[in-house]
């Protein structure tokens, strides 16, 4: 098939100006003084975190892998993190995207996972920190897990770092082994695998409900833009999966005084989960831990 000059000259054009426009918007400022050469993993580490399909939510080893942001805690009045890159260049509010109503989250778990906290450390005057308030339930190691979208990748990224609460400094805490049902504040709560028993490898389909027996309606609003998260650990705390509702439409098919929610995970390996559910109940955050065994 041949082209007429003028044919061959205007797809000359065409291509001509679509590199032209690509460029520019190439070269206009975003904010950030980052690119995304600066979130670049060196492939000689072998294992390093890569974006995961949010409609296909996994596990994130985030302690094995390899992280181009490299991540500290100083525990105090308030409590700091410091962001950076491999090559030292801190993380500024303007090098990140807002995901779900937040620039940076911080997922904070003890080691018997009896204590989670989602907290969104905001930035100081200093370049690279971000000030959060955390107040610790038990003694021992945390780990502390960020969560973050730079402006330079567009893509998720993740990164960790552990410190150490002295027990003396802390109340004594009931440890409650997590179960499949729950009640908490007037409300109950349930976690159910479509599909006995999950399995790894293999995607999950989890329904999670909440329902207010008594009476009145059920007050559920949104946090973080959803109607609940769901946060997966393993017993070594190797890393978490984030998951989000799946429902198009949350409100279909529930009524005043309970609503089901439908998630979607995926487990890399055997082992026993601990999932902590955070939602809204009439304008204060709940969280509510339940077990999850998963074979090979």
């Amino acid at each position: 098939m041949s082209f007429a000059p003028a044919e061959r000259r205007q797809f000359a054009w065409i291509t001509a100006g679509a590199i032209a426009v690509f460029v520019v918007l190439r070269l206009l400022p975003t904010g950030t003084n980052l690119s995304h050469m600066d979130f670049r993993v060196d492939p000689r580490a072998g294992n390093a975190i890569e974006f995961c399909d949010p409609l296909n939510p996994q596990f994130i080893p985030v302690v094995a892998a390899k992280s181009p942001v490299t991540m500290s805690v100083t525990l105090g009045a308030p409590s700091t993190v410091r962001l950076a890159t491999a090559s030292g260049k801190p993380l500024r509010p303007e090098d990140l995207l807002i995901t779900h109503t937040e620039r940076l989250h911080l997922l904070i778990v003890d080691s018997t996972l009896q204590d989670y906290q989602h907290v969104h450390p905001q930035p100081t005057d200093k370049a690279g920190e971000w000030s959060f308030n955390f107040t610790p339930r038990r003694g021992g190691v945390y780990r502390f897990f960020a969560d973050f979208t730079p402006v330079a990748t567009a893509r998720g990224l993740y990164a960790s770092a552990d410190a150490e609460i002295d027990p003396a400094q802390t109340p004594l805490m009931k440890i409650e082994p997590p179960i499949s049902r729950a009640l908490r504040d007037g409300h109950d709560f349930t976690l159910v695998v479509s599909s006995q028993p999950a399995r790894a490898g293999r995607p999950i389909d989890l329904q999670f409900t909440i329902r207010r027996p008594g009476p009145g309606i059920l007050e559920l609003q949104p946090v973080m833009g959803a109607l609940a998260h769901l946060v997966a650990f393993d017993e070594a705390r190797s890393g978490f999966a984030h998951l989000h509702p799946v429902d198009s439409d949350p409100l279909k098919g529930n009524d005043a005084n309970g609503h089901t929610l439908n998630f979607k995970l995926t487990i890399p390996r055997a082992g026993r989960y601990t999932i902590w559910a955070q939602v809204n109940l009439g304008g204060s955050e709940t969280f509510v831990p339940f077990a999850l065994d998963v074979v090979e």
